[in-house]
């Protein structure tokens, strides 16, 4: 694409952090928290009093398993006043064969918006390209814009402001873990990724962290990411669509998040995880419910933090 990734012609995309300025995701997260204090004590299904989307029309594409993604993106422009329709790679004509850009075509003249979860990453941008709508990555193999921005919105919600603090990622170099290092570079905060070598972040993300200025440092030692680390962050060692899972688990065995590892992060550091867990493999019981946990404010937030995104796309298209 010649236009910037998160823009084609005036349609607004959101597909990556990284093509987002730090004043643009305040911005998001600022709306995020002030639509979650808006609704407390209100019943789930209720929907906001304010309805910016009313009328717009979401289509949700999965080709992959979804809780998170899929309910909060379904409850979120509900209660934005808008309605939602749900579709599978399998059950359209992509299963056939069709082009995604001509899919593309055909949706802009249907909905208003696509938020897609598909592991090709390169096939979402095309769907973007060729777009009048907007698109919104739900998930790919290289990254997850939508997870990371709540993630964030949490460590706020617990912490205070991110910049200047330090995170830790221990494990898989994976999509989560790609958009914690757009986020680092873009809103100014220390992140240490401890991986195998053999899981090591993409050689072009290295380089992208250099050319932009960012402090992340990528290295193999647990420990020493997490010392004195006011949040550690972790996922599951085998994702969709990873092989070899004996191969993978048996190279992630040092990187659980355990009371161990925890004890060498700052002492107020909380516990991060996208979910769905497997609990004992990446980490322990004692961990995630325990009092450092966050995860369910995470997964919480999910809900809030698509409102803002969904508000963002569409809200001058």
């Amino acid at each position: 694409m010649n236009a910037p990734a998160n823009r084609v012609g005036t349609v607004k995309h959101y597909l990556d952090l990284a093509d987002f300025d730090a004043a643009t995701l305040k911005a998001l997260i600022a709306d995020a928290r002030r639509r979650k204090d808006a609704r407390k004590g209100w019943p789930h299904g209720v929907a906001d009093t304010d309805k910016p989307l009313e009328g717009r029309v979401l289509a949700m594409i999965f080709d992959k398993h979804s809780t998170r993604t899929r309910i909060s993106f379904d409850i979120a422009m509900r209660q934005l006043g808008g309605t939602t329709i749900m579709l599978t790679g399998s059950e359209m004509q992509l299963a056939r064969e069709e082009t995604i850009a001509d899919t593309a075509r055909v949706l802009s003249r249907y909905v208003d918006a696509v938020m897609i979860r598909l592991l090709d990453h390169e096939m979402v941008l095309d769907l973007a390209a060729n777009a009048t709508i907007p698109v919104i990555n739900g998930l790919t193999k290289l990254s997850h814009p939508t997870q990371v921005l709540a993630d964030v919105m949490t460590f706020e919600e617990h912490k205070g402001p991110i910049q200047g603090r330090k995170i830790a990622w221990c494990g898989d170099s994976n999509n989560v873990c790609a958009s914690w290092v757009h986020a680092a570079v873009r809103l100014g905060f220390s992140l240490r990724v401890a991986s195998p070598p053999e899981l090591s972040v993409r050689p072009v993300l290295r380089e992208w962290v250099k050319a932009n200025g960012g402090d992340v440092e990528f290295g193999e030692d647990p420990e020493k990411a997490v010392a004195e680390a006011e949040c550690v962050v972790s996922d599951a060692w085998v994702s969709m669509g990873d092989e070899d899972s004996t191969k993978r688990h048996n190279l992630l065995k040092a990187y659980q998040v355990n009371g161990r590892l925890m004890s060498r992060a700052a002492k107020d550091a909380i516990f991060m995880h996208c979910l769905p867990a497997h609990r004992g493999e990446e980490v322990t019981d004692d961990v995630i419910d325990g009092p450092q946990s966050v995860v369910f404010d995470e997964a919480e937030n999910r809900l809030h933090a698509q409102k803002a995104i969904l508000k963002w796309c569409l809200q001058s298209s």
